[in-house]
């Protein structure tokens, strides 16, 4: 049986996910093919984890792909997280994962709205809100969250949610319902307002954004190609990989490999698995430095992390198990980055790398302040190590 070093997957990763600047790519839509996605949690995000691969990377020509050519679709994904991905790969993460995430969440809504004691119907009342939502869409062409609110009575109605969790609030049905909708397809978040670290999207129907609206494709098939692309671009990886990657249960990873006959390997003394063509090694890249942003989706691409993350995880993720701004070195985190208020990008690393490290790595956060400009952040998700840096 193939025996993979962690040397060897981490040159992997280096190459795969165009960390290496011999491996950075000339567009961001490759990018966000090559990595099976990008995450959208938080809108920075998505441009830096672009900036930290693409040569030359511009702002532009992300805001391009998504909002003028529309190559790149913001789409709700594996593990109720939002993805940036080519339009040609919406269909698969649609029906392998947001289909039946969307199903669970519109019984879930019910179940709030009459909890709530907004009615003893829920289903049926939420079906008529959503037609109404849907229309108002429709005449409006796009719309905010807030604005269709206001056009709808019922997107108004509160509802207790996250009982007995640190994030327990009261909250508008405008936003549950919204994310049903986007899960189904139905609609989807175009523009922001604002810069490109804004939040606030605007909404459109799906046919009107895509026309024709997103590819049906079978569930099984749709799940088979997508673990194939996490294989190709992470692989190997162990079934607990695959599994938190997706969210869903050991026997739905199995079947797709099975149907992809994917070959059994082993990584630190586990079986992992990679394609049938796919067991080869890689020469390895020149090392080099990478500023990485919070929850980038090579960070957030296993859920067995030790050979790229070490004993670094609790200074660099929060206690959700969200990662914050990386530093790597040779294909392994060796600290973290933050921005600060006027503008300086900092770095702390927790392991000695050595000059060539300690040099890159100063010249890549200068590299990062010069690009960022006058633009401000702060991530979404706060994690130790950012904190104490960005003061």
């Amino acid at each position: 049986m193939r025996t993979f070093t962690p040397e060897e997957r981490r040159i992997r990763l280096l190459l795969r996910h165009r960390i290496a600047p011999e491996a950075r790519a000339g567009e961001p839509v490759q990018v966000a093919r090559d990595l099976v996605g990008l995450h959208s949690s938080a809108a920075a995000s998505v441009y830096l984890a672009a900036w930290a691969r693409v040569r030359d990377f511009q702002s532009e020509s992300l805001g391009q792909a998504l909002y003028e050519d529309r190559s790149l679709l913001r789409i709700l994904g594996m593990r109720r997280t939002m993805f940036v991905v080519p339009v040609d790969l919406a269909p698969v993460l649609h029906a392998a994962a947001s289909l039946p995430l969307a199903a669970r969440e519109r019984r879930r809504l019910a179940q709030q709205i009459e909890a709530a004691g907004i009615t003893d119907r829920g289903e049926t009342w939420i079906r008529e809100v959503e037609e109404q939502t849907l229309e108002a869409l429709a005449a409006r062409g796009e719309a905010t969250g807030s604005e269709l609110s206001a056009m709808v009575p019922g997107l108004r109605e509160q509802m207790h949610f996250g009982q007995g969790k640190k994030w327990e609030a009261m909250v508008s049905v405008t936003t549950r319902l919204l994310f049903t909708l986007a899960g189904e397809g139905r609609i989807v978040r175009g523009r922001p307002r604002g810069s490109w670290i804004s939040t606030q999207y605007r909404w459109a129907l799906m046919e009107s954004w895509l026309p024709g609206g997103l590819p049906e494709l079978p569930m099984q098939a749709a799940r088979t190609e997508l673990v194939g692309r996490w294989l190709k671009a992470f692989g190997p990886g162990t079934r607990a990989d695959m599994r938190w990657w997706t969210g869903w249960t050991f026997a739905e990873v199995d079947r797709s490999l099975a149907a992809l006959e994917a070959v059994e390997v082993r990584i630190d003394g586990s079986t992992a698995y990679v394609l049938p063509d796919d067991v080869e090694p890689a020469p390895p890249p020149a090392p080099a430095v990478a500023f990485l942003p919070a929850l980038d989706p090579t960070v957030m691409g296993w859920t067995e992390r030790g050979w790229y993350l070490g004993e670094h995880g609790p200074r660099l993720f929060d206690r959700a198990g969200n990662a914050g701004p990386s530093v790597w070195w040779d294909g392994r985190i060796v600290g973290g980055w933050a921005q600060r208020k006027d503008g300086q990008v900092v770095f702390r690393l927790l392991e000695d790398g050595g000059t060539e490290a300690l040099r890159a790595a100063e010249a890549e956060a200068d590299r990062l302040a010069r690009w960022l400009g006058p633009v401000r952040f702060i991530p979404r998700f706060r994690t130790p190590l950012e904190i104490e840096l960005s003061r």
